[in-house]
């Protein structure tokens, strides 16, 4: 029994009939801070958590008690269940508490929720764009140059929208190890030659100067070309998005220290130091008070699960000399 205790995450209190502290596994003691000293002393002195004292209490006197969620004071941020039953019939009395640690569990389901809510929010605005300027163009015959600008922004708007649930379904496949990397011999130039090529319209409208430097050492590497291109077009991607016209953008590739490191950096505002560890997260702003300029808000977490799937690392910093950088390392 004590070898099943000691193995158990949920923490485990036994106190006796008297309302003393018989059991506390190494659980219980970490999650409540009860020494093994404790033992045999009234519960009401050994712990400091009202709930779980009244709990106890009500189960000492043979009353029904309901299941409680609480933190504790030792890590708030921690949410646990708490349950309390009666030791069975027959025995000395007394009664058992079990505390189970839900905060996975909490955290798991306020992702889910802010997922659904931007998932939503993003397909709305578009959404809500097309069908008012199908309704202008219902209620009656605009003239030609008009009837085209708005079947522009309703092209432009469903392939937001279109975009939108091809990078969720690809973050699906992700998520569910769905996408296996064909490794082979990647040639880095001709990858950051052609993410370059496929942006050109969007670089050449904001005038963006665009640098490659690629080590000799580093113009071949081990990879899947298609998934390091895609990583390196939504980095390009987003350089360009949040870069002022006429910013430089510099990509590079080196190996160092027995790995490959590849960098998209750019001469934009940066990024907030708070916000350098989040910009991976779904749909994560860092300026809330903006909307994005473009993308879906998915790009850099894809980017993160392609490097993973590589068995790399992917971080964002920001340059002394102004702008952000985004670095992924891989193995050599």
């Amino acid at each position: 029994m004590e070898a099943i205790l000691s193995g158990m995450v949920e923490g485990v209190l036994v106190v006796d009939r008297g309302g003393r502290l018989q059991l506390a596994n190494r659980a219980a003691q970490a999650m409540l801070q009860v020494d093994a000293g404790a033992m045999s002393r009234p519960y009401v002195e050994v712990i400091r958590h009202p709930d779980i004292s009244a709990q106890l209490a009500a189960t000492l006197r043979g009353e029904e008690v309901d299941t409680r969620e609480l933190a504790l004071a030792r890590d708030p941020s921690r949410m646990f269940i708490s349950r309390a039953a009666p030791v069975a019939a027959g025995a000395e009395g007394g009664a058992v508490l079990v505390l189970h640690d839900i905060t996975d569990l909490r955290r798991a389901d306020q992702i889910r929720r802010d997922f659904v809510a931007n998932v939503s929010h993003e397909l709305r605005t578009p959404l809500t764009a097309v069908r008012g300027y199908v309704e202008a163009l219902a209620d009656g015959p605009p003239d030609d140059e008009t009837r085209q600008r708005f079947l522009e922004i309703i092209t432009r708007h469903t392939t937001r929208m279109e975009r939108l649930v091809k990078d969720l379904l690809r973050l699906a496949q992700l998520d569910a190890r769905q996408e296996v990397p064909d490794i082979t011999v990647c040639d880095m130039r001709q990858i950051f030659d052609a993410v370059v090529a496929d942006l050109a319209p969007a670089i050449e409208a904001r005038r963006h100067r665009v640098t490659i430097d690629v080590a000799p050492d580093a113009c071949e590497i081990r990879g899947d070309a298609a998934k390091l291109h895609d990583v390196v077009r939504n980095l390009v991607e987003n350089a360009v998005n949040y870069s002022a016209d006429e910013a430089d953008v510099r990509l590079e590739a080196r190996r160092t220290d027995g790995a490959v490191t590849l960098s998209v950096s750019d001469s934009g505002p940066g990024i907030p130091p708070d916000d350098l560890t989040r910009v991976f997260e779904r749909f994560y702003r860092v300026d809330k008070s903006r909307s994005r300029p473009g993308g879906t808000g998915l790009g850099l977490a894809i980017v993160r699960h392609l490097v993973e799937l590589h068995g790399g690392r992917v971080r964002a910093e920001n340059r002394q000399e102004g702008g952000a950088r985004f670095t992924v390392t891989l193995p050599g």
